[in-house]
């Protein structure tokens, strides 16, 4: 399989800066064939063997653990780009993320439930949500639209909907024959994916990439095009990137029910649906979607966002923008559609015909209590914040929630408490009219509660915010805005490290938002500062010094530094004073630097330079010889004159600390896909390999392996049929060795395993519902605390498992 990419494309910034063969489909009026379907969320997989490393033959079976896994909180970290409520049942919501699956919001501890987390490794892309859709007539049913990018180096599976009859709590899925974007450009548009209001059986999925509209007449079990629609769509974002990420047709985007023109059991006859196509942006069908016509009168040049159907007065709202989003945007317009006489009135709050607007709209929620009370969000306004706007008379006025004074200040009519992720400043003190935290970017999806006028979220490219007084603004009140994503994680994590000393037992790196010093599991931290990082890829420790740490990112926030070094456990920070000539960027995830056992020397891959060292913790800089740039890096953990580099399938050796390196005799190891190693800590030459891939057009070994004399030669697990990333931790009691762990496939068992015996035999220790799709990044054991395991994943943030 290809593994996961690494960049999120979440567009997370720092405060000020600008800086995720189916015979079973067939045409309208035509059978489509039933789908496979299978329940996802089964029971834990047991399987057992035995390994060593000194044996290419090994015997025995892999053993199940139960373990307990949660998240180091972030509360956060990546794009929501969608917040849907139940229109039947009070306090029942979903949130969806561009890569890190799906929520359900628990109303007694106001936490969000993660409901995607038995996705496996082969069907990584499902956790890139483009769609949610909650039933009003059974409340209990559920849908996703899944798959996170057209690309199929990116994502190889296929899109699929994902349905539940349980709200979440298990799954059946129904393949389809297209890739959908759920990271993609225009992801926070819909939503795509809508059950018929009067009639549930019906679902309606808009597609991108030319493939049209599809709808389901069986609970989603089977989907068929609806071949009489008449526009696919047209709008690509980047015409000159026909393969690319930008260079998808956005296709059709949403379906928006009249459902006064049905009733209980009988299908809707009026549907509308938005399409990207500037020129033809609404079609609508008063058949039950036998038929379609062009609304007439209707706006164009500009994509539209977001529809939402006043059900009571009949009137039909669009939010339109130039672009796809979510990065960009400079132009929109508001619409408001008469359905009774067809008269399209331009709302906007500031139109696009006007100097002043620079801006697109995106996120639309109505009132369902007050119908003529209306909210809208710029799509993106980097400088100096978003506006949300509120109408409380069909969108003839409107009041914003800043207004910017001749001065530069702000008048605000919200304040913001970020206590539950205090990170959101970015450690950014900006000057007006800039303000941290900000009240958000890329806010597509915006929504009050259908049930409770004064209760709002909003999604935006870290977190959820929201409130319980939101009519006080009407009176001139404050709105008091809080973060509202307590359970929800979505960061990509890129590194972790456990020191065997210091207050905290774990530090992260993560995308998008820098990386932590996590002393409290169940509390965010701050982030790290001095320099702030916007994304964190690499962080090592002195195995013999342990509170000296270094860490190398993307720096934010006025910052150039890519280097930090701290020696007081992460207290503080120090930036380096130099950098080697040419860095470009911090150099690759979880291998980019490395400091010797003592914390005397430093190694340093970056980006854009030669492999350097140090020895005046990043005062100066001198290039090592033997390597090629860009060549991951790590050090022993015993001997500090050690380091040792891999590339394309050659291991190197310094044994001057790192001021050069040679080629060592090692053969056999994996010449492509994603390679980690690790040193082992207490054992001189010890070193553990995992990688390769199985993509047909590279092919390479793909296992793990281990060297017991400094990388000269290395011994291949051959029960590990994938290896991918190896950590390690504190030893069983009585084991000489420290606890080996692992996110490898073993004996055709994929999972997270650990080892007490160096390898001899293996503890599966996740089960089928704790999968956490792609785990191949980073991983550690605590060398303080036996059984425990550190990883990172791909969009659901840092995950920690101790034994039950």
């Amino acid at each position: 399989m290809t593994h996961a990419p690494h960049l999120s494309r979440r567009g997370l910034l720092s405060a000020g800066a600008a800086t995720a063969a189916l015979p079973l489909l067939a045409p309208s009026g035509a059978s489509a064939a039933p789908v496979t379907s299978h329940t996802s969320a089964t029971s834990a997989t047991s399987a057992t063997l035995a390994s060593s490393a000194s044996s290419a033959r090994m015997a025995g079976k892999v053993r199940h653990t139960p373990y307990t896994f949660r998240n180091a909180e972030i509360v956060g970290g990546g794009f929501v780009t969608g917040i849907v409520f139940n229109q039947r049942e009070p306090g029942l919501v979903y949130a969806r993320t561009d890569i890190g699956g799906a929520y359900r919001l628990d109303t007694a501890s106001r936490r969000w439930i993660p409901l995607t987390d038995w996705i496996g490794w082969d069907e990584y892309g499902h956790t890139g949500i483009i769609s949610i859709a909650t039933d009003e007539v059974d409340p209990d049913r559920v849908y996703l639209a899944a798959g996170t990018y057209t690309l199929p180096d990116w994502d190889p599976s296929m899109a699929a909907i994902l349905r539940s009859t349980d709200r979440g709590r298990t799954w059946k899925t129904t393949p389809l024959p297209f890739r959908l974007g759920g990271n993609m450009p225009g992801r926070g548009i819909g939503e795509r994916l809508v059950i018929d209001p009067n009639r549930n059986k019906i679902l309606y999925l808009g597609v991108r990439g030319g493939h049209g509209l599809w709808r389901s007449t069986d609970h989603g079990k089977t989907f068929a095009k609806v071949t009489d629609f008449p526009n696919v769509g047209n709008f690509v974002p980047d015409p000159t990137d026909p393969d690319g990420y930008n260079g998808d047709n956005l296709g059709v985007l949403q379906v928006v029910f009249d459902k006064r023109t049905g009733r209980p059991g009988k299908a809707t006859r009026t549907l509308y649906v938005t399409v990207a196509d500037k020129d033809n942006i609404l079609y609508r069908s008063t058949d039950a979607g036998a038929t379609w016509e062009r609304v007439p009168g209707q706006p164009t040049g500009f994509i539209p966002h977001h529809a939402v159907f006043d059900h009571v007065g009949g009137h039909l709202y669009l939010a339109t923008s130039d672009t796809a989003g979510p990065y960009d945007g400079s132009k929109g317009d508001v619409w408001k559609l008469d359905t009774a006489t067809g008269t399209w009135t331009r709302i906007s709050p500031v139109p696009s015909t006007s100097d002043d607007n620079q801006y697109g709209y995106s996120g639309l929620t109505i009132d369902r209590q007050n119908p003529d009370t209306l909210m809208v969000s710029t799509q993106v306004k980097w400088h100096p914040d978003c506006i949300l706007f509120r109408s409380t008379d069909g969108g003839a006025s409107w009041t914003r929630a800043w207004d910017l004074g001749s001065n530069s200040e702000r008048t605000l009519r919200y304040d913001i408490d970020i206590s539950a992720a205090p990170w959101l400043t970015w450690n950014a003190s900006p000057s007006l009219p800039e303000m941290a935290p900000k009240l958000g970017w890329m806010m597509e999806s915006v929504q009050i509660d259908p049930f409770d006028s004064d209760h709002f979220m909003y999604g935006t490219g870290a977190t959820i915010y929201g409130a319980d007084n939101l009519t006080d603004w009407d009176g001139g009140g404050t709105v008091h805005l809080s973060v509202r994503a307590q359970g929800l994680e979505e960061t990509a994590v890129l590194c972790l490290i456990s020191p065997p000393a210091g207050r905290a037992h774990l530090f992260s790196g993560v995308g998008d938002v820098g990386g932590f010093r996590h002393t409290d599991f169940r509390k965010a931290p701050k982030m790290y500062d001095s320099p702030t990082f916007g994304g964190t890829p690499a962080l090592d420790y002195a195995e013999l010094a342990p509170h000296t740490i270094v860490r190398v990112g993307h720096p934010t926030s006025g910052w150039t530094q890519h280097f930090a070094v701290s020696t007081d456990s992460g207290d503080t920070w120090t930036p380096s004073r130099s950098e080697p000539a040419g860095v470009t960027g911090p150099g690759v995830e979880d291998q980019a630097v490395a400091i010797s056992a003592d914390g005397r020397r430093i190694v340093w891959s970056p980006a854009g330079a030669p492999v350097s060292w140090s020895d005046d913790h990043g005062a100066t800089w001198t290039a090592s010889k033997g390597l090629p740039t860009g060549a991951p890096v790590r050090s022993d953990r015993v001997n500090p004159a050690k380091f040792y580099a891999y590339d394309s399938g050659v291991f190197y050796l310094s044994t001057d600390g790192g001021k050069s390196f040679e080629a060592t005799a090692a053969t056999g190891l994996p010449t492509a896909g994603n390679v980690r190693f690790k040193p082992v800590p207490g054992h001189e030459g010890d070193i553990w390999l995992a990688g390769g891939t199985d993509k047909p057009t590279t092919p390479t070994p793909y296992g793990l392996w281990r060297s017991t004399d400094s990388g000269s030669s290395f011994t291949r697990f051959e029960v590990v049929d994938q290896g991918d990333v190896v950590g390690f931790g504190k030893a069983a009691p009585g084991a000489p060795y420290p606890a080996v762990y692992t996110s490898s496939k073993i004996r055709g068992v994929r999972g997270i395993f650990r080892s007490d015996d160096a390898g001899r035999t293996w503890i599966r220790i996740n089960d089928d519902r704790h999968q956490y799709a792609w785990t191949g990044n980073t991983m550690t054991g605590d060398p303080r605390i036996h059984g425990r395991v550190y990883f990172g994943t791909n969009g659901r943030g840092v995950i920690y498992g101790d034994p039950k």
